[in-house]
């Protein structure tokens, strides 16, 4: 990248941009949502399971349409920030390496951060690096989900503002990540349906802390309510932090 400035400036910003952009999961995560909500839509229970599991960690044979929405929403919550405003906020601070720096070390946690006994040592440093570097982007974001929420409840969207920020703080620590839970509670709170629950991955049970009110019944509609918050929030993340940087003469 520093060769191509030198060459010429314009392609020292062209081969940042194209850097950064294989950061950002924007396109993907929402066509992966698009694709379990669609057939979810027609009927097809089937269809959407095989969907989500292409997206998804957990058995997702015999879920019904409430479980499967479920798990796209929550997918949609918890990946906007490693798939979005995580990398967006290391570019900011040190444009496209230091975002490719996150996303390694981001890649290397799904890899290998799992509590198990094969992957407990090795796993461990990845794990507490990851939970460190997603510390202050997944606050900020679920702050920046619930301004964009106001947004389209002024455009006469179906969300639920009222208590979701005070229900976000009490509801985020019952994570057992330190970070999903930020992200996770707000579109929870805001869509007023209930994540978490009960979970099967490989045929062994594991129990999530129940996020949101269940103020409606989830169905295939939620997962386009997910990513209707998703965008104004990795916008208003964007728009929020860029100014100052900007202002302030930081960006590379």
């Amino acid at each position: 990248m520093a060769l191509l400035a030198r060459l010429h400036p314009g392609l020292g910003w062209l081969a940042e941009g194209w850097l950064l952009a294989s950061c950002l999961a924007i396109r993907g995560l929402r066509d992966a949502a698009l694709a379990v909500a669609a057939p979810l839509a027609r009927g097809d229970l089937p269809g959407a399971r095989a969907a989500l599991a292409m997206i998804v960690g957990r058995d997702t044979e015999g879920l019904e349409e409430a479980e499967v929405t479920r798990a796209a929403v929550e997918t949609v919550a918890e990946n906007t920030v490693d798939g979005i405003t995580a990398p967006l906020f290391f570019a900011l601070l040190g444009g496209a390496p230091l975002a490719l720096a996150y996303k390694a070390v981001n890649t290397l946690d799904s890899m290998v951060g799992y509590r198990s006994e094969r992957y407990r040592d090795f796993g461990r440093a990845s794990a507490r690096l990851d939970d460190a570097a997603n510390w202050l982007p997944a606050r900020l974001t679920a702050l920046t989900l619930w301004l964009g929420a106001r947004c389209l409840a002024w455009r006469g969207r179906g969300v639920h503002l009222s208590g979701a920020l005070a229900a976000t703080r009490r509801e985020a620590p019952r994570h057992p990540s330190p970070n999903s839970g930020w992200p996770e509670a707000m579109v929870a709170n805001l869509l007023g349906v209930q994540l978490g629950g009960t979970n099967r991955y490989r045929g062994e049970i594991s129990e999530r802390a129940r996020l949101g009110a269940p103020r409606e019944p989830l169905r295939h509609a939620h997962i386009g309510g997910a990513i209707r918050l998703m965008h104004g929030g990795w916008a208003l993340f964007l728009l929020l932090l860029a100014l100052p940087v900007a202002l302030l003469g930081w960006l590379p």
